[in-house]
């Protein structure tokens, strides 16, 4: 099994303007909505496609503030503070 700190970590995210909104959706996330059906309707992210899967990625590939929420996350976990970045608000699911 990998550790947390291991050098590659597979995520999901859902991409919003406001931190209201991300907010909202973390709600709903965690009252039984599903991760990637709420990707699927909200995100503003290309991956929202895809449930909002963003594949493997190893350090350096994405901006600083979501590397560190994705790789501080253990598999299965989720933000539940939005993560603030140059492109908005992020919720961070750790897949893998």
């Amino acid at each position: 099994m990998a550790k947390g700190k291991a050098g590659k970590v597979r995520a999901s995210h859902i991409l919003v303007d406001k931190h209201s909104q991300a907010l909202a959706l973390v709600s709903k996330i965690r009252e039984g909505e599903d991760f990637k059906a709420v990707a699927q309707r909200f995100s503003s992210c290309p991956s929202k496609k895809k449930g909002g899967d963003l594949g493997w990625f190893t350090k350096g590939q994405m901006v600083p503030e979501f590397e560190k929420a994705a790789f501080n996350l253990n598999v299965g976990a989720m933000t539940t503070d939005p993560v603030k970045t140059k492109f908005g608000y992020h919720i961070i699911k750790r897949t893998g």
